[in-house]
């Protein structure tokens, strides 16, 4: 039997678009799934067509799964409450509902070597994380692996967001 492949994610918080870039060739990653609802970003170079482009360049490939986004409601609470929990307890059940977009993105795991983006540099505070654990029970996927871009905050450090 062959096992499912690996899943990558990664976050662009506080991260300038080289180093960026240079951990996703490092790693290998040949496709970039973006999981942002919208995909856009006030930090240059991240936002769809540029970030695309850039991508590109380095021969990765570029996919934005908007179905797999925080909806709004559920990043407006999160703002507000600053409480994971009650996110995760919300976006489980939006990720219910996105069982052909879950699909998609299963089939381009299995194809390439494939990376999830959001902005939170740590997964343990993004819908990321979510999504690869929901990939992981569908047994789409095998292990996850986190990657951490040099400049971004420290997973878990004393002044990262909790």
């Amino acid at each position: 039997m062959i096992s499912p492949p690996a899943l990558l994610t990664v976050g662009y918080e506080g991260a300038q678009l080289a180093d960026f870039l240079n951990t996703l060739r490092a790693a290998g990653v040949t496709r970039l799934v973006d999981t942002r609802e919208r995909a856009q970003s006030r930090r240059p170079g991240y936002s769809k067509t540029a970030l695309s482009r850039a991508l590109e360049e380095q021969g990765i490939g570029y996919t934005h799964l908007r179905p797999l986004g925080t909806p709004p409601s559920l990043r407006k609470a999160y703002r507000l409450e600053h409480d994971f929990a009650l996110l995760e307890r919300g976006y489980h059940a939006h990720l219910a509902a996105q069982g052909e977009a879950l699909e998609q993105l299963g089939a381009l795991a299995a194809q390439e070597r494939t990376c999830l983006l959001c902005y939170e540099a740590d997964p343990e505070t993004c819908h990321r994380s979510l999504i690869a654990a929901r990939l992981q029970a569908l047994g789409l996927v095998g292990e996850t692996v986190h990657l951490r871009v040099p400049g971004a905050p420290v997973m878990g450090a004393p002044g990262t967001r909790q």
